[in-house]
């Protein structure tokens, strides 16, 4: 094989070279010139969700569940109470980590294949005034279904309640405006939409719940409140930062940027989810063959064979797999992942449907 494995996956993505050219060059922590960077960085996350006015950009080492636990931790207070929306593997994450940290929480479960139900919510928080918070997976990364941000906010501000969202599936692709939408926190990764590399997570907090958020972490090094105020100050980051990672970042926002922002990303990859689709007559978490030859580990092994990464499902209910169609790849590459499948299909022995 002439070229890397198309990384067809929720992240890590396939990246420009472009974005790897950027990591090539050694970064000091506390140089101006890094700090320049991650000043761009934080500045440019909070512009693509038009949220300069209203929010700050506060940037974690780790991946973005380290983000999603820091932002927990940070804005429920210690006797606050969560309510989850859960309709998948990642909500019900969201879920767990919460209680692992000692938050009163409370999981409002619907099946996987349907998103969540702003009505359900409006009665809940009408029942339930000891709830301080809701947490929302925008994207339900194990399904790909994608849940009503926009009503749920809505609720969540006639209730005056704090709303946690969960973005790392949709943050640069899908339309996010923190001018019509009330979010306390909207959590995402360099390693998703945005096409850099993974090894950062980042936090947008709304300015006025900010200051409260003081002393509310239960960890040093997840403490958002404490990592925004040291970044005001010094402009570093307080423990070391993933340099290359960060760099890396900034190369893939300018890319961004040039392609013509969310709306020419999410063009892109709609045209990837259609390409994908006419290909395979599928949704893009496809139902595993019902077929005794079909084994995961095979077909993985035999797609990659052929140049393709692919991604075991997260669905409870049913086997699945999943095809990721965001990164750094057109409608070409997925017509050729396509035929990549079929191949593998046939060297399985299994039977390969109408296309």
């Amino acid at each position: 094989m002439d070229r890397d494995p198309i990384l067809l996956t929720p992240g890590p993505l396939t990246t420009t070279l472009r974005t790897k050219l950027a990591m090539l060059r050694d970064w000091g922590s506390w140089d101006a010139d890094f700090n320049a960077i991650t000043a761009e960085v934080r500045r440019e996350i909070l512009a693509i969700a038009h949220a300069a006015d209203t929010h700050v950009a506060v940037p974690l080492q780790g991946s973005g569940t380290f983000a999603v636990e820091a932002a927990v931790s940070t804005l429920v207070p210690r006797d606050g109470h969560l309510l989850v929306l859960d309709n998948g593997a990642y909500c019900k994450r969201l879920g767990k980590l919460a209680t692992l940290m000692g938050r009163r929480t409370t999981i409002l479960g619907r099946p996987e294949d349907q998103p969540v139900d702003p009505a359900e919510l409006d009665r809940r928080l009408a029942e339930d005034p000891s709830i301080t918070h809701v947490g929302l997976i925008h994207c339900e990364t194990g399904t790909g279904v994608l849940n009503p941000l926009a009503e749920v906010a809505a609720v969540c501000e006639r209730h005056g309640r704090g709303l946690i969202v969960d973005a790392m599936s949709s943050f640069g692709a899908l339309p996010v405006d923190a001018r019509t939408t009330r979010f306390d926190a909207l959590i995402a990764a360099s390693g998703k939409c945005l096409e850099g590399v993974p090894g950062m997570g980042f936090v947008l907090i709304r300015r006025a719940v900010l200051d409260g958020c003081a002393g509310r972490s239960h960890s040093l090094a997840m403490d958002l409140h404490d990592q925004h105020a040291y970044m005001e100050r010094t402009g570093q980051w307080r423990f070391t930062p993933p340099t290359h990672v960060v760099a890396a970042l900034a190369e893939a926002i300018r890319q961004f940027k040039e392609e013509g922002g969310q709306p020419a990303r999410l063009a892109r990859y709609r045209a990837n989810g259609e390409a994908l689709v006419d290909g395979m007559a599928i949704i893009y978490t496809f139902h595993a063959p019902a077929h005794p030859r079909y084994d995961f580990k095979r077909f993985y092994a035999a797609a990659k064979a052929r140049g393709f990464i692919l991604y075991p499902g997260k669905l409870t209910e049913v086997e699945t797999f999943r095809v990721g169609c965001i990164g750094a790849i057109d409608r070409t590459v997925m017509r050729q992942m396509v035929a990549a499948v079929a191949d593998a299909m046939t060297e399985l022995g299994l039977p390969i449907g109408p296309r």
